[in-house]
């Protein structure tokens, strides 16, 4: 510039370019700082706006069992509230187990406990005969399997019971008129054919053993016949290989299954809820 020019004040000409250099990083820096204050309410409702609109779903693992929540508590949590820094409302699920599944493991346990007793009695007042050895008392899930073999309860090749047989299903009577549940009698034989004028196959013996066990018991005018039910097995299902007189022995036998589970769960049922009167 010259002379002249700085003595009469003149603008250099650099700092016109200069100041429209700073007039535009003056405007980048004020766009900068708009867009750095966001309306949070306002990005909320867009965001909601969003996500029905494209349809955004919240994603659970495979291996998380998904937590519903009820139209009551969709705005209110039950549970004692969670300061936090928006205003905002928080709900928790809790891992509380539904009342029905407490209900039916205490359904259960009454169940297994009353199984428990019967079986308990039934071994009572058979103790002479299980010390004895000719008697055995077993439990079976919910059933209890009262299990008799042939020496000393039937001659062999009979379907006549001994004095001490008969006697001891009169005392086995009174227990199961005051149990509940369904019975089974079944006969079973070993795998040595058997052909006589009475019984022409060991299908034969072991259902007539049977049936004569059931007639023996409803000598008990208390004991319903609809809760009987008799069946012969012959040699179809045998507790061990008929290879020895032991074993053969074992498998002659007539086994009574006193079929409780239904029946003791309506018997818990009916005394946990109580049907009201009137």
């Amino acid at each position: 510039m010259s002379k002249r020019g700085r003595r009469h004040g003149l603008i250099p000409p650099w700092m016109v370019t200069y100041a429209d250099l700073m007039s535009l990083l003056l405007c980048f820096f004020v766009l900068l700082l708009s867009f750095a204050e966001i309306d949070l309410i306002r990005f909320k409702q867009l965001a909601g706006e969003m996500k029905k609109a494209f349809g955004v779903q919240r994603q659970v693992p495979a291996e998380v069992i998904p937590m519903g929540t009820s139209a009551v508590f969709d705005r209110f949590s039950p549970a004692e509230p969670e300061p936090t820094l928006r205003d905002e409302v928080r709900q928790i699920t809790s891992l509380e187990r539904p009342r029905h599944d407490t209900h039916r493991e205490q359904v259960r346990a009454r169940v297994e406990q009353r199984v428990r007793e019967i079986h308990l009695n039934i071994e009572d007042a058979l103790r002479s005969a299980i010390d004895a050895g000719g008697v055995r008392v077993e439990r079976d899930g919910t059933n209890v399997l009262i299990r008799i073999d042939e020496q000393g309860t039937f001659p062999s090749g009979s379907a006549q019971v001994t004095g001490d047989f008969s006697a001891l299903l009169h005392e086995l009577s009174d227990i199961l008129v005051l149990s509940p549940g369904n019975i089974a009698i079944d006969g079973h034989t070993d795998d040595i054919p058997i052909r006589s004028s009475r019984f022409r196959s060991n299908w034969d013996l072991s259902a007539m053993r049977a049936a004569t066990v059931a007639n023996i018991l409803l000598e008990n005018e208390d004991l319903e016949p609809s809760r009987l039910t008799v069946m012969g097995h012959a040699d179809t299902q045998p507790l061990a290989p008929n290879e020895t007189e032991q074993a053969r022995a074992r498998n002659r036998r007539v086994e009574i299954t006193l079929q409780l589970g239904d029946a003791v769960e309506r018997e818990v049922l009916a005394a946990m809820f109580p049907l009201s009167e009137g």
